[in-house]
């Protein structure tokens, strides 16, 4: 669908940043109908393109993808030393108190529903992300709040799962977020914002910023 089109922000022969609207799926998925996906799409514009991180499909911002099998070594290897910096803005129901902190809860998928993913203390994997408030605004029910998050570890439905956690879920989240919320506030509101690495071939700092959609 032209409404769910990325848009690519650089690319050179080596990487390429994407911009990934929300509703469109990373990588394609099992079932009827979900085959197209960021990947195919960029895959269309360079044939060489390789996805080297992903976003949820409700999540909107910036994915990175690697030009060849040799710079996907070098970029999974930045992620996977952590050398990756990255960025996400959320809206949060209710007003969190802290001005900044950190959520450290051990995830792990949850085998009897899937794709759901639960804090485990004693089988979950370590998962540490920290966050800033931005704003707050609204009273009772209407309260939210918009947090900068920086995810340290890379779990799936990470922020997700450590936001809804400490009583504060992403508006529109259709699985961890209050009944109505999806309805009522229509996408989930989390947008990777900023990425930043080291480009794995001239070892030049670089730096991409995608403008919140909401």
């Amino acid at each position: 669908m032209a409404d769910l089109a990325p848009t690519i922000l650089y690319a050179d022969d080596f990487v390429i940043v994407a911009d990934k609207p929300a509703g469109l799926l990373s990588v394609p998925a099992g079932g009827e109908g979900r085959q197209d996906c960021l990947a195919a799409r960029v895959r269309a514009l360079h044939a060489e393109a390789l996805i080297v991180h992903r976003l949820d499909m409700a999540t909107s911002g910036l994915v990175l993808f690697a030009r060849g099998a040799e710079m996907l070594r070098r970029m999974s290897l930045a992620f996977e030393q952590r050398m990756v910096g990255k960025q996400y803005v959320a809206l949060v129901h209710g007003c969190v108190a802290a001005d900044a902190g950190e959520i450290a809860l051990p995830l792990r998928a949850d085998p009897n529903d899937r794709p759901r993913t639960i804090v485990d203390p004693l089988r979950g994997r370590r998962a540490l992300t920290r966050y800033r408030v931005v704003s707050r605004g609204g009273t009772g029910d209407g309260a939210v709040s918009r947090v900068e998050l920086k995810p340290v570890t890379g779990r799936s439905h990470q922020l997700r799962v450590h936001l809804m956690s400490i009583g504060h879920a992403i508006l529109g989240d259709p699985l961890y977020a209050p009944p109505g919320s999806a309805a009522r506030h229509g996408c989930m509101h989390l947008h990777a914002e900023r990425i930043a690495f080291m480009h794995p071939q001239t070892r030049v700092p670089m730096s991409f910023a995608s403008a919140v959609p909401f």
